[in-house]
């Protein structure tokens, strides 16, 4: 998962000037801020902005990508014209968006905080930027995502939330959270509410049934983008890649969902490959056994997140 240009670029520029040792520390700052449970409130100035972009951009846009890959191939025939990124940070989501769908024509970003806002409008111009909360007057759009927007409210509005977002979607609505225990319960409760609502799951549920995860599992993924140098000065890493576990929930106004996700790595052994399998039977453990070789063929490079 590599940036593509035009944001490496625009993130370059707005790097300009900035002290890499002041940028570093800020950026440690915002990770301890949101490991602790505080949200993006704390972003108040251009430093702030700065060390978000440096350090957490990456990663959220890789999350976002490979979500919206997974919606369009599960409907190949959804060319959005519109896109509304409710709690749009500096435009993360949108970028992505418009990567994965060429036809998105009308962009808008809600987002209160007016440091980010100033860094969307410098990366997305052609942009409509409304500064508002989840409350504030929303146009309605074929597709809707909210990213990472969830994980700053209390874990119960998961539901009521969900459901205002959808009343605003036109066809797709897409939640994504971080993936940790706690991002996925409140996917789940989104979830849960919206199928209630009378949305149907397009991804990475291949079901409308209720979510058969219990005890302490959870559903997410992972996504690897590389670190640029800034990213590795930013973070104190050592390690030129980054893991990005995440969860999340797409939801469409039409049925279209079918097969089987695969929830883990699958494990492979001499015998032959097992896969973790949901689909409207539960979950299910289903190996392909090596000497089966035109169905070993056929599933070897299926891997944690793809449709079996």
């Amino acid at each position: 998962m590599q940036l593509p240009p035009a944001l490496t670029s625009a993130v370059g520029v707005l790097l300009e000037g900035v002290s890499r040792k002041d940028l570093a520390r800020r950026a440690q700052t915002l990770s301890a801020a949101y490991r602790g449970g505080r949200t993006s409130g704390g972003i108040v100035g251009e430093l702030d902005v700065a060390a978000y972009v440096a350090a957490r951009m990456p990663a959220t846009y890789a999350a976002c990508a490979a979500v919206f890959a997974r919606a369009a191939s599960a409907m190949p025939d959804f060319t959005p014209q519109s896109l509304l990124d409710v709690g749009a940070g500096p435009g993360t989501a949108a970028f992505a968006a418009r990567e994965a769908w060429p036809s998105l024509s009308a962009i808008t970003l809600l987002e209160h905080n007016a440091a980010f806002r100033g860094v969307a409008a410098r990366l997305l111009p052609s942009a409509r930027i409304i500064a508002g909360d989840l409350g504030a007057d929303k146009p309605r759009s074929d597709l809707l995502v909210a990213s990472y927007v969830l994980a700053e409210l209390p874990e119960a509005s998961a539901g009521a939330t969900a459901r205002h977002l959808w009343e605003s979607a036109g066809q797709m609505l897409v939640l994504v959270e971080p993936g940790t225990p706690a991002g996925f319960a409140r996917i789940r409760q989104a979830r849960a509410a919206l199928i209630e609502a009378g949305a149907h799951v397009a991804a990475p549920c291949t079901h409308d049934n209720v979510c058969p995860m219990a005890g302490e599992d959870w559903c997410h993924f992972s996504q690897r983008l590389p670190r640029s140098r800034d990213h590795m000065q930013a973070k104190g890493a050592n390690v030129p890649f980054e893991d990005e576990r995440y969860s999340y929930v797409v939801v469409t106004r039409d049925k279209v969902a079918k097969g089987a996700r695969i929830l883990a790595p699958p494990l492979e052994t001499k015998p032959g490959l097992t896969f973790k399998l949901c689909d409207e039977t539960g979950l299910r453990a289903h190996s392909v056994a090596s000497r089966d070789k035109e169905e070993y063929r056929r599933v070897r490079k299926r891997g944690w997140g793809d449709l079996f």
